[in-house]
């Protein structure tokens, strides 16, 4: 079990140091915002797939509701999963604070960027629901592929940009950056991100668990 604890928290670290760090020197080399997210795009879908692909044997949820989804599936105990969740939440802020301080910022610099509506609050129960989805739907030979594609696309498609990970949003909100996220928006973004994960589970068990 050594190996799938470190996975998850050494995953999740390098997964959230991309994304912040992308969006980080995004912004130090553009000042326009649409040339900041495809790059924080093209970093974030690069890390996904290396990191599903390097970690696959081992653990690679690097992500609360996936450890939650596959809780309720009885792949994990409930005790493993509550381990994999405090590792994925300490590696994401962790990762947070080492983009910060690698670009010379503060390594904890709260966000003050706000994320607040209902329209973000429902962005972000399609964003989860899509990666939960994808995830039950794919092989495991495919996983890394689908996941990083999909995450690619709703950073597009989603006007919340598809955080799609309670414990994403919480170390980005340790980042006051392009993709930080204020503290008071966390919960809300939790609570839509966990509705989705619900979702996509009753979908999946009511029109394609019987076919797999």
């Amino acid at each position: 079990m050594k190996s799938k604890y470190f996975s998850e928290f050494l995953g999740t670290a390098f997964l959230f140091c991309t994304v912040v760090g992308s969006g980080i020197m995004g912004q130090n080399l553009s000042s326009n915002d649409s040339l900041t997210l495809l790059a924080n795009t093209l970093a974030t879908v690069f890390a996904l797939y290396f990191l599903i692909t390097i970690f696959g044997d081992h653990s690679s949820h690097f992500n609360p509701v996936v450890s939650m989804l596959m809780l309720v599936r009885k792949e994990i105990s409930t005790r493993v999963c509550t381990i994999f969740i405090v590792l994925q939440i300490s590696g994401a802020i962790l990762g947070v604070m080492l983009a910060n301080y690698i670009f010379e910022l503060d390594p904890v610099f709260f966000s003050e960027k706000p994320r607040s509506g209902t329209h973000l609050f429902v962005s972000e129960i399609l964003a989860t629901f899509g990666l939960l989805m994808v995830i039950l739907l794919s092989s495991k030979e495919k996983v890394a592929v689908t996941v990083a594609a999909y995450i690619g696309a709703a950073y597009w498609f989603t006007s919340s940009t598809s955080f799609a990970n309670p414990a994403g949003t919480i170390g980005r909100s340790f980042s006051n950056t392009f993709a930080g996220i204020s503290t008071h928006d966390i919960l809300h973004f939790c609570v839509a991100q966990i509705i989705g994960a619900l979702l996509a589970l009753i979908v999946y068990r009511t029109f394609f668990e019987s076919q797999k």
